[in-house]
């Protein structure tokens, strides 16, 4: 239970520390040019949606969707609420100070980066057969398989 609590800190932290580094950038290099910052935000949720998509094919190699679904949820509310409240406060800007439609805005922009990434991820383990129910349906397959048929007199 302690890995699993830490595995999902650890996944949050990260996804932070890619919003970090992008306003950070932004703010030392591009000195908050507005089309740099657009680019710089474009990179930063390719970056996130990547990280999601690798960390959901290789949880749902592992462990059934029910058990991993409801850990990628806390990672995506943890790491948006810390991107969305604390990353402008970082670079010296208020998190309301463009209005409630850019607030907004960013939180949407996020779901759908990580919802993006996070069904990519599993869609492609699905695909090529290696996520934990097709494992499941493979060895029950080579077990029936494997039992020869009874016979049976009448």
């Amino acid at each position: 239970m302690d890995k699993r609590w830490r595995d999902v800190g650890v996944l949050a932290g990260a996804l932070f520390a890619v919003n970090v580094a992008a306003r950070l950038i932004t703010w030392l290099v591009f000195d908050n040019d507005d089309t740099a910052a657009g680019w710089m935000s474009l990179a930063m949720f390719v970056v996130i949606g990547l990280t999601l998509a690798v960390v959901a094919f290789r949880w749902g190699c592992r462990r059934p969707v029910a058990a991993w679904s409801g850990d990628m949820v806390v990672v995506v509310l943890v790491a948006m609420a810390l991107t969305v409240l604390v990353g402008p406060l970082l670079v010296g800007k208020n998190p309301f100070g463009d209005g409630a439609g850019e607030f907004f805005a960013s939180i949407w922009f996020y779901l759908l980066a990580t919802g993006a990434g996070t069904l990519v991820g599993y869609l492609v383990a699905t695909a090529l057969g290696l996520d934990y129910r097709s494992q499941q349906l493979k060895r029950f397959a080579e077990v029936k398989a494997a039992k020869p048929r009874r016979v049976v007199r009448r």
